[in-house]
């Protein structure tokens, strides 16, 4: 007799430091400053990190704010100085280094570039966002698109959503119309949710 089987269902997501079956979506995530990378976690895990000297600071629970700097000084001429390959890169503090680094979303991942001092001064003199970044788990996340620059302050992590985003739906060399659309509604739900820093003059 043949046994026939459907496809399998989706593995149950589970928080990566007590097991606990995770929220899909809207589930919260850390990152693990030694390995750098993403861990999942659940709500509990991620507030009992999220206090002071919690796990010695090998963990950070990444916050969900989002900012917008509407009078920053980025156009293209900030674009060409600022020495971006492709239309999107965002930045971070890596506390591991010690220094703010670049990355590139592309089809084949998140490219890493060494991010030159003057460079990362002129991004903090452009805008105040890049002084108010959490280190290891915000980042400055830009796209220029139809002769604009995009600046925001977002969580680290969905910087890697974009960066799976683009693996899982690029196709060719514009990326397809499918991708495209995907890129403009993960941008447009970044826009709706930014805000305007508390105090700022613009």
């Amino acid at each position: 007799m043949f046994r026939f089987t459907g496809p399998r269902p989706p593995r149950e997501e589970r928080c990566e430091l007590c097991s606990a079956a995770l929220a899909d979506p809207g589930h919260r995530h850390l990152v693990d400053t030694e390995n750098r990378a993403l861990v999942c976690a659940c709500g509990p895990c991620a507030q009992l990190l999220d206090r002071p000297g919690a796990s010695g600071g090998r963990f950070r629970t990444v916050p969900g704010r989002y900012l917008d700097d509407p009078g920053d000084g980025l156009d293209d001429g900030a674009w060409d100085r600022l020495s971006i390959p492709v239309g999107m890169a965002f930045y971070f503090h890596n506390s591991a280094l010690d220094r703010p680094v670049a990355l590139y979303p592309s089809p084949a991942g998140a490219t890493e570039s060494e991010l030159d001092p003057e460079t990362w001064q002129f991004l903090t003199e452009a805008t105040p966002l890049a002084g108010l970044l959490e280190p290891d788990v915000e980042a400055l996340l830009l796209r220029r698109h139809e002769g604009r620059v995009e600046c925001r302050l977002v969580p680290v992590d969905i910087c890697y959503e974009l960066v799976g985003r683009m693996r899982l739906r690029w196709q060719g060399f514009d990326g397809g119309a499918e991708a495209r659309a995907d890129l403009e509604e993960f941008f447009a739900h970044v826009r709706a949710r930014a805000r305007v820093p508390r105090g700022s003059a613009s």
